[in-house]
């Protein structure tokens, strides 16, 4: 397992989820880059650092106990990475207080850090909510590898922050210095909205939500095939994004019960608001969470999903995988899980190993709609 060897502190740490023989570390060269110069600069006691977008708890777990730290991002599995890694390393969990991207932290803050997240829109609002949250003085700093640095970071730094400079490459990382100034107030064009026309709804799409614009082409393709009229079935929406799958299907259904996780806060902050829009004061479980594996064994009846094949940089089928073994294991005999994918992704044989029995339900020239049955 690579460790973490920083001026601040030396840390084992882990990725979330976990996996057998992990072949990524929860840290990576613009981490250090970024640590590195923080100790040569100094860093007082009493300074007030927030972090954003700190993909395993690196930053906050090197700096607990060196500053007062606040991280903020919007991955519950970035804040369960944190927390284990704090325990991991005999750290008080006290020592970094998280807030959540639907949240704002509140500062005044003398360092904020950023690593740099892959959707800019999640950054340029981050950037907007630091307006009056800067101390005298204070300096924000960014952080990426070069391959994921766009020069579009470095344009909404300059804009809502100050002017930029960029410091050299080391090991393929960059780090960019934005010197804060006075800057008009800037409202934030988050969220978007968009309209469904079948049914009719106006969805809400807070700023890191995937397809913020319209509704994404997986989606389109599933929801005429949502299943209709089954009664009081317990029903999840398995990464639910803005919550578009769960509230159709309790439209057409009105005796379900829902639930719809997802591991984005802004996600479950969009399908909480899109819920109460289409369906007023209806009950359902609505939460951010690691899929589902805080489901109880055997508690649905049904689970919805259009699967993610990236997390964060890293393009894969890994997480989709872990939720379809999460399905399997959430599903009572005889439940059965519904997902919608590319065609090329195979997704028939993997879920044909965990359930036994899959059937196409439908399909489109890029798209398969599938129904695994829950034998055994």
């Amino acid at each position: 397992m690579p460790i973490l060897d920083s001026p601040f502190a030396r840390l084992d740490l882990v990725r979330q989820p976990e996996q057998p023989n992990e072949p990524l570390q929860a840290f990576d060269a613009a981490d250090e880059y970024l640590l590195s110069h923080l100790h040569e600069q100094g860093l007082p006691a009493d300074a007030r650092v927030l972090i954003l977008n700190d993909g395993f708890g690196a930053l906050a777990c090197a700096l607990a106990g060196h500053a007062q730290v606040v991280s903020s991002g919007d991955s519950h599995l970035a804040h369960l990475a944190l927390q284990k890694n704090l325990q991991r390393n005999a750290l008080a969990a006290e020592s970094v207080r998280f807030v959540p991207a639907s949240e704002t932290a509140r500062g005044p803050f003398d360092r904020v850090l950023i690593r740099v997240p892959k959707t800019l829109a999640l950054l340029e609002e981050q950037l907007i909510r630091l307006q009056g949250q800067l101390a005298p003085g204070a300096q924000v700093i960014a952080a990426a590898m070069v391959k994921h640095l766009p020069r579009a970071a470095g344009d909404l730094l300059e804009r809502h922050v100050g002017p930029v400079q960029a410091s050299l490459a080391v090991k393929k990382a960059r780090l960019l210095f934005a010197s804060p100034e006075q800057k008009a107030p800037v409202d934030s064009p988050y969220p978007t909205r968009y309209r469904l026309e079948q049914p009719p709804l106006t969805l809400v799409n807070h700023a890191n939500l995937f397809c913020r614009e319209s509704l994404d082409i997986g989606t389109r393709a599933f929801l005429p095939h949502l299943p209709r009229a089954l009664g009081d079935l317990r029903v999840a929406d398995l990464g639910c994004g803005n919550g578009v799958l769960g509230i159709v299907y309790a439209l057409h259904n009105p005796q379900a019960s829902l639930t719809l996780v997802d591991e984005s806060y802004m996600a479950v902050q969009s399908a909480r608001e899109n819920w109460q829009a289409a369906l007023g004061d209806r009950p359902a479980d609505i939460r951010a969470g690691d899929g589902l594996a805080e489901q109880s064994p055997a508690s649905l009846d049904l689970v919805l999903c259009n699967p993610p094949f990236h997390q964060q940089q890293v393009v894969g089928d890994f997480l989709a995988w872990r939720m379809f073994a999460q399905a399997k294991a959430a599903l009572a005999r005889g439940g059965e899980l519904w997902i919608v994918g590319n065609r090329h992704l195979g997704y028939h044989l993997k879920l044909k190993r965990l359930f036994g029995k899959v059937e196409q339900v439908a399909a489109t020239p890029k798209f398969v709609i599938l129904r695994a049955i829950r034998d055994r």
